[in-house]
């Protein structure tokens, strides 16, 4: 899509898709908190929560996967995917790093013709190549091996992110233009007024 290619979008949708895991993983972490309904525990699964945030995560993988834009869009329909297959594994504090690193790999994997191996991947994510190599296996039988992603679909989820994106705009600063003169009277108003006209002249 060439909407993707635009500078400013890849960093928007980084932004959305950190903030969108994030609180995913939030409200399954204080479900599984609140319930004791089982969450199974799998290869996705680490010891403790990462330091690295979800954003600085993804930002890290755009940068040095070099990978295509459209490939965190499908990445985001894998993620889908596999949570809708596997009910039992939501994504978590402990699994969402492994996941996006997975999927992010995978997705280059299935749609750019160059990418990088499995132990590149591995570095960028921080783990082992072997368990990169897990994980992707893991990953693959969790989805059905089912890797395609229509036109419709990526349109209807990129169209969804961007959507969410011009909603979901992150707070700035509010800069006041500082005043150059305060006045106390309409004389020196005036004064000022021709001294800002001749300067534009």
């Amino acid at each position: 899509m060439a909407e993707l290619e635009s500078p400013g979008v890849m960093p928007k949708l980084i932004v959305f898709l950190s903030s969108l895991l994030e609180r995913v993983a939030e409200s399954n972490d204080q479900s599984r908190r609140v319930t004791t309904q089982s969450q199974s525990v799998s290869v996705f699964h680490g010891l403790s929560r990462p330091t690295i945030t979800i954003q600085s995560y993804l930002e890290r993988i755009f940068k040095y996967a070099n990978c295509s834009p459209s490939c965190f869009v499908v990445a985001y329909v894998y993620l889908d995917r596999f949570t809708q297959r596997q009910p039992s594994l939501p994504i978590n504090s402990f699994n969402v790093h492994r996941l996006l690193i997975t999927s992010v790999m995978v997705s280059a994997k299935f749609l750019d013709d160059l990418y990088y191996n499995n132990a590149y991947y591995a570095k960028v994510g921080g783990i082992s190549t072997k368990e990169m190599n897990l994980l992707e296996l893991d990953f693959l039988f969790g989805l059905g091996f089912d890797l395609n992603v229509k036109p419709n679909t990526f349109h209807a989820y990129f169209s969804y992110l961007q959507r969410e994106m011009t909603l979901v705009q992150p707070l700035s600063l509010v800069v006041v233009p500082p005043r150059s003169v305060i006045t106390f009277n309409d004389e020196e108003a005036s004064h000022q007024k021709q001294q800002q006209q001749q300067l534009a002249v």
